[in-house]
Parts: structure tokens; sequence; C-alpha cells
């Protein structure tokens, strides 16, 4: 494609973002690009665009030769991957907004890409209107990206935000995001970290040229998190945040997972709010740097994929530089973490599993008798391994949320046990 030709579109899906992006196309008249056709499920369903555009026949825009971008924005997993593989083989460049999708299968639409020379953009599957994916690629393209930082899902941010500064509880703070539509009628997705695992399969790629699936990356959401532990982070001057992290350890290899964690009052990800998202990037000469913007919603989303909409006038595509053209990184579980966990019952926690406890607090039973009876909690160093093999940290009542700046490795480790062990009292 050239940068004078016309862009032909059909869409799949006219959702939030299908009609978003139908509105902000007729507003960006300069950028010569039409949808010709869109593919509904639901023909009987009113619509605010023109009876004849809509079909709920995939093949009349797979098939037609004059649609030269196929634009998917679906909830189905499965028939978005179907999408997006007949368009590719039918030399039609392809934007995509599905990350499930896409963490799902992306070693084949690696392979797709490269089988047909056709590119696959999918800015708005992580951060929404942050161009996160743009800049990894382009300005991080080299291997010198120390780490990520960054909330990537707008709903559990949202849960977090009330939590925090409204004191509600969780299941309270849960209902107004869905009553407000930052959290679907099934929050399961997004409250359990599915959503944010999702995304960092798709951000490892570009950042590091690791190719995963979410069974390799530990995650967690905030189910577990309750008023006690958003109490316990005030007291400490800590928010809390559902945090998705990769950092470059010393022997070269990547640490990454998604967990709940504490962040400091003057941590970039603090002033991260409501249903924004926020993506810190270290690097070894440019240092920290800062994204933020609405991670979810109609036309931030729409956003994203009209820039690669717009990318395509110019044959844009993805180079995948670390995976390509550099050795690629590797995924380990050799580190350590630093925890806060709070609990019901001592019994349900392997205390023999700890490098060391650094505090131990019993709360004294309630005597209205009310919820949080006894609760416990600890903070604590752990291998991070011993996370990533079991799954006692999720039951039971469980709550787990790391620590500032949590990931310790070995050459540390020794230093900070002396200390602790110092502070303790007991010399060695």
């Amino acid at each position: 494609m050239t940068a004078h030709r016309r862009l032909t579109i059909g869409l799949f899906g006219f959702g939030v973002v299908g009609e978003g992006l139908y509105k902000v196309l007729h507003q960006t008249l300069s950028l010569n690009a039409t949808i010709k056709k869109i593919c509904i499920k639901d023909p009987h369903k009113k619509r605010n665009a023109p009876a004849e555009l809509f079909t709920t026949d995939r093949d009349e825009l797979l098939n037609d030769e004059t649609i030269n971008v196929i634009v998917e924005v679906i909830n189905e997993s499965d028939a978005a991957f179907q999408i997006i593989s007949i368009a590719l083989k039918n030399n039609k460049a392809v934007v995509s907004a599905s990350k499930k999708m896409i963490a799902e299968h992306l070693p084949e639409i690696l392979r797709l890409q490269q089988e047909t020379g056709m590119p696959f953009l999918c800015e708005s599957s992580a951060c929404a209107s942050i161009p996160v994916i743009r800049n990894l690629e382009e300005y991080y393209d080299n291997d010198l990206l120390h780490s990520l930082r960054a909330i990537v899902n707008g709903s559990t941010n949202y849960i977090l935000t009330k939590m925090f500064e409204n004191k509600l509880d969780f299941k309270t703070a849960l209902l107004e995001a869905q009553q407000l539509g930052f959290a679907e009628a099934n929050p399961t997705l997004d409250v359990d970290g599915w959503d944010a695992a999702h995304k960092w399969v798709i951000l490892l790629c570009h950042a590091y040229g690791i190719v995963t699936t979410t069974d390799n990356i530990l995650f967690t959401g905030i189910q577990n998190v309750n008023e006690n532990d958003a109490n316990v982070g005030r007291e400490k001057n800590y928010e809390i945040r559902l945090v998705a992290q990769a950092k470059k350890l010393m022997n070269g290899k990547i640490a990454a997972f998604v967990l709940p964690q504490f962040v400091k009052r003057d941590d970039h990800l603090s002033f991260v709010k409501n249903e924004y998202n926020g993506v810190v990037i270290e690097s070894s000469f440019a240092d920290k740097q800062f994204f933020y913007g609405k991670g979810a919603g109609s036309f931030p989303t729409a956003s994203a994929v009209l820039s690669d909409i717009s990318a395509l006038r110019y044959d844009y595509r993805y180079e995948y530089k670390k995976l390509y053209h550099h050795t690629p990184n590797e995924l380990t579980n050799d580190f350590y973490v630093r925890v806060y966990m709070s609990f019901d019952e001592w019994d349900f926690i392997p205390r023999e599993k700890f490098e060391w406890i650094e505090e131990w607090h019993a709360q004294e039973a309630r005597p209205d008798g009310m919820a949080g009876r006894g609760r416990k909690y600890l903070i604590a160093v752990i291998h991070f391994k011993h996370l990533a093999e079991n799954t006692w940290w999720k039951q039971n009542n469980t709550s787990i949320i790391l620590a500032p700046d949590p990931i310790i490795e070995d050459m540390e480790l020794r230093k900070l046990k002396k200390k602790s062990l110092e502070l303790a009292g007991i010399s060695q």
C-alpha cells in the first residue's frame, strides 16, 4: 500500500469499539478510508448506521477483493482467529483489538504474518489509547530495555480506587463499576486477572521477543483483596494496584508476572486512578518514561484502531525486532519476591517456604463478631517458584500483594537476609 492508496475497510463487530470507530472515521475524512461492509451476529438489533452496511455473512467481507483492510473488534476468540487467518491469506491487512485471541494464538499469528507478508496491527489490544506497542517496536527497538511496569486493566483499577478513596468494600466497588459500564456483568476476566495477563503476553512479545502464553505467566487479580488489606496499605502510606511487571535480571533473563502490588505514593502508578491505564518503561539511557491514558471505552479504543488504520497507508508493519533481529529473551522463575499476605488461619500458610518473615500481625477478634475477626497478615520473602508451582496463596481466603520494588535477586538476598536477622536481634 502507498500513502495515497484508499483504504476500504471490512469491519467485524459493531459494539462499543466498532461503533466508536464508525463515528471516528466520519470525523477524519482526510484519512481517505471508508467502511464498505460491517459483519454482525444479530441482524435484528437496532444500530446507528445505514442498514445496507450490515451483513451476517463474513464471506461478503473476506472474499471482496475491493476490501483491502479487515478490522476485527469482536469478543469471540476462536471466531476472531478464523477471521484474521482468512483475511491474511486473502492478502488483506488486519487490525485487531482482540487481546484474548492474540494471546491464545500468538505463534500462529506470527507465522501467518511471515507466510503472507501482510501486516497485522493490534495497538488497541493493550492499554487502548496509550501507544505502547508502537513505542516498544520503534523507540525501544534495542536490547537496552530494563523493565516495564503497568496498569493495563481499567476495571480493576476503578475498583481499587474506590476501595481506597471512598473506602468501599470490594463488592460495592465492583457493583458501581458494573453500573458505570467499566466492568462486565460477568467480571471474571477482569477481576481474576485474565484480561491483564492476555495483554501482558502481547507486550512481552513486543518488548522482549518472548512468545509465550498465560500458562507461563504467574497472575492473579484482585478477587481476594479486601478492606483489611486497604487499611494496611493506608497505614504504610501505600496504594494498591494490579500491576503487570517485567524486568530483565542480571543474568539476562526476564521476570514477569501480573499481581496486586503496593505502590508508594510517589510512584508513577499511584497517580493512575479509576478507569485509566499507565505504563512505566525503563531503559539504559532514556531512564524512565511514563505513559498515561484511558485504557477502555468506545473512543479511546477506537483511536488506537484508527492509528493502526492510518499507519497502513504507508505499509507499516511490526518487525518484531527483539524476536527476529536479536536473541529473544527468556522467562525465568528463579528469583525472590517480597510479599504481603493476609489470611484467617496460620494452618494454611506454609511458613517453611519463606526465606524469612519480616513482619507478622494478628488482629484481635472483633467483639461484634463481624467479618475481619482474627485476620492475620505477614510480610515476608519467598522464592517466586513456590508461588508459580503452587496455589495455596489463592485459597482459603488468602490475599497476596507484592511489596513495592518486590523483585530480589540472588546477590541481594544474602545482604537483605543478614540485615533482617540483625534487626530481629539474631546473630549469624
